[in-house]
């Protein structure tokens, strides 16, 4: 597989037999209660003799064994942060970090609760993650960039400083996507199930990881792993479709290229949130399909994520009720240690998804994370009180109900994935929306253009008219400067129409005389179109309109498969 993706499979095979000799080594409790003061100089790191010194579990487990308490909660933590840099905030940030974390600066957050890593968030439009973005991290590569090199500059200060430091981020591409300005943008998950060739996604992921890491980013919590089994708008086109084993083909391809460009992906949301159409930022959804569902619809694309070396799986704020009802998935040992680690093998890091969401509020942000971990979690995300969480893992694993054996096992699989991902040199940030990574994301969203309607030889006539439902200006921008470019004449009105419609939209945003209507997200609205020809891109990136372009103009053949059921209409129109 290359890159980074092998030897985190090779590293966790070792996890096990460390573990079990760290639970005697590790330090004791420190004096005091609370937050004590930052270690300032990084404790020495024996270096393993022989073939040990450049295995990544080994030097997770020395490492873990000479943390102090304080440092061993630190290294599960992976808190939001306000502000755009890492030292230099504004006040409305300052007060933002005081009233999560009692301090001013996202590095004197790292100091003070010696974190192992910090997610940077954001938010877009049409961006069904929004409700706990509450603040942005990103403005501009450049400024990615500075954020995490003061990040790390911090961390290296602490006990853990030579396992490096984890900076994550939500880049799904799609609907989800953080960093959106001056990065090569890929098309949708769904579009890369409807192109259906995993070595192209492999390859746009790639890019995308390697500008990740030229930003200082060396953890993406994608690709979805979910399949659309129910249409949802809350995983809807970040799910790469609806048949298991074509999304399972998919996920491989996407953490193959993420990792192998140095960037640990986190496949997600274990056991599987496309079951449910109900948001889990809001509520809790209820998963009440059977075991054999879950086993043959749910599962697949997981496994086949872990099989390519996924680094991490993000559990998710579901009730399972065919493993533990009642039990949100995040709280669950049923269902992340006897089926996610027992069942599908996993030995990587489990990561909890956003514990500012609603199921995972109904505890006290340190009751939560000490039922987090103790479900077999080892990061505990974005914790709405990092003071409370912090304090909370410490009593706990002070009075036994942390056992400090789970602990330690946390710590050391978070390590090993640390030194696997460090030492790398960062990629050069002219990388960054390069014509190589464009084409990449071209061929991809070329790939998953899709004729539900209408002849394969969708090439119009005359002068074209582009419409669409309301608010996407820029992306009528976009085809218009695509179709002006493949030749095509663009007129405000008159010509063939053709209607543009999204996220979110329904048949009230269809156009009724609209000659080609394009679905840009998951294309159940085109079942009430009455247009001729009815397309699908998936994705309103850059690379989805130059393709779309393409196909209106006569250059390209529409090769792609609708990789979901859409009522009344064939998966393609142009044959196998």
């Amino acid at each position: 597989m290359g890159g980074v993706s092998i030897t985190p499979r090779r590293a966790a095979l070792a996890l096990t037999a460390l573990t079990a000799l760290l639970v005697t080594g590790c330090a004791g409790p420190a004096d005091g209660p609370g937050v004590a003061p930052p270690t300032t100089t990084p404790a020495a790191t024996p270096t393993p003799s022989g073939s040990t010194a450049a295995d990544p579990a080994a030097r997770a487990a020395t490492l873990a064994g000479a943390l102090a308490d304080e440092d061993l909660v630190g290294q599960v933590l992976m808190p939001y942060a306000y502000g755009s840099s890492a030292t230099d905030v504004s006040d409305a940030s300052a007060a933002g970090n005081r009233a999560l974390a009692g301090v001013a600066t996202p590095a004197e957050m790292v100091a003070r609760y010696r974190l192992g890593g910090l997610i940077l968030v954001g938010f877009s439009a049409d961006d069904p993650t929004s409700g706990n973005q509450v603040t942005t991290n990103v403005d501009n590569p450049q400024q990615v960039r500075e954020l995490t090199g003061g990040l790390r500059e911090a961390a290296a200060k602490l006990a853990a400083g030579p396992s490096g430091f984890l900076v994550g981020t939500d880049q799904e591409y799609g609907v989800v996507t953080r960093v959106t300005d001056g990065v090569t943008l890929l098309p949708s998950p769904l579009a890369a199930g409807a192109a259906g060739d995993p070595a192209l996604t492999e390859a746009a992921w790639r890019a995308a990881g390697t500008e990740l890491a030229a930003m200082g980013i060396n953890m993406d919590f994608a690709p979805v792993a979910d399949v659309l089994a129910k249409r949802s708008t809350v995983i809807g086109s970040r799910s790469f479709g609806a048949d298991p084993e074509r999304a399972g083909a998919q996920v491989a391809g996407a953490v193959r290229g993420l990792q192998g460009s140095g960037v640990a992906a986190t496949v997600k949301h274990f056991p599987g949130h496309g079951l449910s159409a109900a948001d889990s930022h809001k509520d809790l959804p209820v998963v009440g399909q059977s075991r054999k569902v879950l086993d043959s619809v749910a599962f697949p694309p997981f496994a086949a994520g872990i099989e390519a070396g996924a680094l991490a799986v993000m559990s998710a704020h579901l009730d399972v009720t065919s493993i533990d009802p009642g039990v949100p998935a995040t709280f669950s040992r049923k269902v992340l240690t006897d089926v996610l680690r027992g069942q599908l093998g996993f030995k990587g890091v489990v990561v909890t998804d956003g514990m500012n969401m609603a199921p995972a509020k109904r505890w006290s942000p340190g009751e939560a994370a000490v039922r987090a971990l103790n479900a077999g979690n080892d990061l505990i995300l974005m914790p709405p009180n990092v003071a409370q969480a912090y304090d909370g893992l410490l009593a706990a694993l002070r009075d036994g109900s942390l056992p400090r054996a789970r602990l330690v096992e946390a710590v050391t699989r978070v390590l090993t994935m640390k030194f696997t991902l460090a030492d790398r040199p960062a990629p050069a940030m002219s990388t960054l929306n390069s014509p190589e990574h464009r084409r990449a994301a071209e061929a991809l969203a070329a790939g998953a253009v899709t004729v539900l309607r209408g002849s394969c030889a969708v090439g119009v006539r005359g002068p074209v008219t582009v419409t669409s439902s309301g608010g996407r200006d820029r992306t009528r921008a976009l085809l218009t400067e695509a179709l002006t470019a493949a030749g095509v004449e663009v007129k405000p009105s008159g010509g063939t129409k053709v209607h543009l419609v999204g996220y979110g939209d329904g048949a009230g945003d269809l156009s009724g005389d609209a000659d080609v209507t394009v679905a840009m997200d998951t294309p159940y609205v085109l079942a009430h179109a009455k247009s001729p020809t009815l397309l699908a891109t998936y994705s309103s990136s850059r690379a989805s309109m130059t393709a779309l372009a393409g196909v209106l103009a006569g250059k390209a053949r529409p090769a792609g498969r609708s990789p979901v059921p859409v009522p009344g209409l064939p998966a393609t129109t142009c044959g196998d």
